[in-house]
């Protein structure tokens, strides 16, 4: 039955040639693999280059380019885009003193990519950093074999109803526990800011929490846990989906459920500002729903039905210990009268810097409507 599942030629290679090679010395000079998202807004990309030294830090590390016609983000005729490194991490793969470095796009006239989304966000990040704010985010994503069927499914059929399935134990409940745990070592190994995974409601679903994050830091951990997570289903040759809403009927969506905090929320007496951030996320429930997924809400559509632990996506809506709510402050945060809350509403797809600068924007700059403020000149 194993042999039989749907998964990658590559990955049925004899593991134990490559890694004859991976034990080779590298003479001091160090592999510096580059990564970025491309013009879907939700892939990564990655290149590598040689270093005749090991980088200390991120301005160790040259800027770089790449073919922005075969990424979907330029022309054919003006094709060059430049990798500018932001983030760096120790490299899982090729292990140290090799390195992975996360970098912004930008265009032949130095300007952001449009699915450069961290420019912006970085600024506005910039003009609420006294306000300390603290993010932690939870990765939902679902595990396909190469044939596009959820991993571990019936071949003809499904299984059986939600129910045994979230935080399971056993072959009958939990299907590619392998990916997940290895996920989280080379997480763990790299740098990134994991604090947890979980085996999610659907079968063949799981989640992972990257946090707290202060500030761009949250944006930067999670699309690098999204990029190991793609790079260590490519070794055991399945896929992970990030949509919304991969099986229809009667399946949980995926969400990238966001927990906020500013240092006001954190302290005694902070429910009054979680209050109030919260009245403010409710009169611009519209603009925050474009921004928390990349296609302008209609992949949340699918999700958020009011159904399967979700609000509906045309309604507002904050409770205590409600996960059918917009908002969810936890139970204890509303005894306790301090701490955080938490936006459900952001998809799977999501682009964390999106809806980190949409909740600053909100919550702290006190933007109101469907219009952003341009905060390039102040």
């Amino acid at each position: 039955r194993a042999v039989a599942m749907s998964v990658s030629h590559s990955s049925r290679l004899n593991k134990l040639v490559r890694e004859q090679y991976m034990r080779l010395p590298q003479d001091g000079r160090v592999q510096v693999t580059y990564v970025w998202i491309d013009g879907s807004g939700e892939g990564v990309r990655c290149k590598s280059r040689t270093l005749d030294k090991e980088p200390k830090s991120i301005e160790d590390v040259p800027e770089w380019n790449f073919d922005g016609s075969s990424t979907a983000q330029a022309e054919g005729s003006n094709s060059d885009m430049f990798l500018v490194p932001v983030c760096m991490f120790r490299d899982p793969f090729c292990l140290d003193p090799n390195k992975l470095v996360l970098c912004e796009v930008l265009k032949y006239n130095r300007k952001p990519a449009e699915t450069n989304l961290r420019h912006t966000c970085k600024k506005v990040m910039d003009l609420v950093k006294d306000s300390h704010p603290w993010f932690g985010m939870e990765q939902e994503y679902t595990l396909l074999g190469i044939n596009g069927h959820p991993y571990g499914w019936p071949d003809n059929g499904f299984p059986g109803p939600q129910g045994p399935y979230y935080c399971g134990v056993g072959a009958d409940k939990v299907y590619g526990r392998d990916i997940v745990e290895s996920h989280y070592k080379a997480c763990l190994y790299a740098g990134v800011k994991i604090c947890g995974t979980n085996a999610e409601v659907m079968p063949s679903q799981w989640e992972f929490q990257v946090g707290p994050c202060e500030g761009i830091e949250m944006g930067d951990h999670l699309w690098m846990a999204r990029f190991i997570l793609h790079r260590v289903c490519e070794d055991f040759g399945v896929v992970a989906t990030l949509d919304p809403k991969p099986m229809t009927g009667n399946w949980n969506g995926a969400g990238c459920h966001t927990n906020y905090s500013t240092e006001q929320m954190r302290r005694e007496g902070g429910l009054k500002h979680i209050e109030a951030a919260i009245e403010k996320l409710s009169k611009r429930h519209d603009y925050h729903i474009c921004v928390y997924d990349p296609r302008g809400g209609r992949d949340n559509s699918r999700r958020l039905t009011g159904h399967h632990e979700t609000s509906n996506i045309f309604e507002f809506s904050a409770g205590v210990a409600n996960r059918g709510a917009s908002i969810r402050i936890p139970r204890q945060v509303g005894q306790d009268g301090y701490g955080y809350f938490e936006d459900r509403r952001p998809a799977a797809n999501c682009d964390p810097y999106a809806v980190t600068e949409a909740i600053m924007r909100t919550t702290v700059l006190n933007e109101t409507g469907v219009e952003t403020k341009d905060y390039a000149d102040h």
